[in-house]
């Protein structure tokens, strides 16, 4: 592929891996304060639309691998992302609680099933064996980069039309501006769906040996019983539950530090900003040594902040060492989400099984959009204070040390390879 068609084609692959999940996630991540208030809904009702967005998104995973080494990238990825814009149109509506989380399960099935086993296969197939560090720090940042402009346009909005400082700002007021909001996001998709039906090839890359591929379904399922498998699915189970633990960092603004709405999501926002820097940087570094022995730092990170949050180490202290622990674990989670598909390609696994390999990986490791969302609402509960804030994290210490203890298997795993 010639290098600007590479270059344009890494954009579109970007864009479109965030653009897919703007509407299900980043929106409630950033706007969760407001969606709160506008759909009268509470963290735990919250919990629930995104636990049957992951019941959906779990089983689309599974097929999905299969659908993406056997179709076309540019085609499938366009046709997921307009499913998705279709939903946001009926969001703008500000549908029942019922309605929202009907809307959550069908998200499972457009985001996924056609989506993300191709996505991660042509990142994959753009870089070569030496860059993968590279090529999946350089998508996950740049879609956080992407996600973190588009929710800095939202906060933006929602400055522009709520009243000004002294105002009392009504239910009309919060009603209004997240249909802004949802309504921009909306055509946001739709524009990136065209933006890859136009850029991307139209016939799949060629694979190295130049033969034509024949999918194996016995090959397919053998790679389910292999330690490296087993050992990637937690390594990536463990660093999406710190991703989704991100979803109560404007909350816990808001609840614990008293930030007002508008505060609240701007801090939300300015956490986003280091994912691009985090997950670009990591990536790099690990093309220099192996990116599996990144892994073992980025989730200690975790562990350490966990711990220090969890039992209010910071409690009594100026506010901005809690304000650094946030960047902290925000920087070990994102670092974790530009690694965790790189060390496919230490796993020796055929390029032509990559689909199968994510759709298998991603079961287990996707999981928790069935309960991370449902267990931080029901830890939060309604009027959550510091006392919930600090259980929840005391509890999800145990997540990262999995994890840790995953990525020292792994590494084991595949030195015998």
């Amino acid at each position: 592929m010639p290098k600007q068609s590479k270059v344009t084609a890494m954009f579109a692959l970007i864009i479109a891996g965030e653009a897919i999940f703007l509407l299900p996630f980043i929106l409630m991540r950033v706007f969760k304060p407001v969606i709160r208030e506008v759909f009268l809904i509470s963290d735990a009702q919250i919990g629930e639309a995104q636990a049957l967005y992951g019941i959906t998104a779990v089983l689309s995973y599974f097929f999905g691998g299969f659908i993406a080494d056997t179709f076309e990238p540019r085609k499938l990825l366009t046709f997921s992302l307009l499913l998705t814009a279709c939903g946001g149109f009926w969001m703008t509506m500000i549908p029942s609680i019922f309605g929202l989380k009907l809307l959550y399960a069908f998200w499972g099935v457009s985001t996924i099933l056609f989506f993300w086993a191709s996505l991660i296969k042509a990142t994959r197939q753009w870089g070569n064996k030496n860059n993968q560090g590279l090529s999946f720090g350089l998508l996950d940042g740049g879609r956080g980069f992407f996600a973190a402009t588009i929710a800095l346009f939202g906060a933006a909005i929602l400055t522009f039309f709520f009243p000004d400082k002294g105002v009392e700002i009504t239910f009309e007021n919060k009603v209004e501006t997240l249909q802004y909001i949802i309504g921009a996001i909306t055509f946001i998709v739709f524009l990136v769906a065209f933006l890859v039906w136009k850029v991307l090839p139209k016939e799949e890359l060629k694979f190295e040996s130049g033969k034509e591929f024949q999918f194996n379904f016995k090959k397919a399922f053998a790679l389910m019983k292999q330690k490296k498998v087993i050992y990637h699915s937690l390594i990536i189970f463990c660093a999406y539950c710190s991703y989704k633990l991100t979803g109560v960092y404007g909350t816990y603004a808001k609840d614990v530090w008293n930030f007002s709405l508008e505060e609240a999501t701007y801090f939300a926002v300015s956490i986003q900003y280091i994912r691009p820097f985090a997950a670009i940087f990591i990536g790099w570094i690990a093309d220099k040594f192996v990116p599996s022995k990144l892994l073992v730092p980025s989730f200690s990170i975790l562990i350490l902040v966990s711990i220090i949050l969890g039992f209010g180490l910071f409690e009594n202290q100026p506010i901005f060492l809690s304000f650094a622990a946030f960047l902290f674990i925000a920087f070990g989670t994102y670092s974790l989400r530009g690694l965790y598909f790189a060390i496919m390609e230490e796993t020796k696994t055929p390029i032509q099984l990559t689909g199968t390999l994510v759709g298998i990986i991603s079961v287990v490791g996707f999981t928790p959009d069935i309960f991370m969302s449902l267990f931080n609402g029901y830890m939060l509960g309604e009027h959550p204070t510091i006392i919930e804030y600090q259980n929840l994290f005391t509890i999800f210490t145990i997540i990262p040390l999995v994890g840790l203890f995953a990525a020292l298997g792994f590494r084991k795993s595949i030195s015998k390879l």
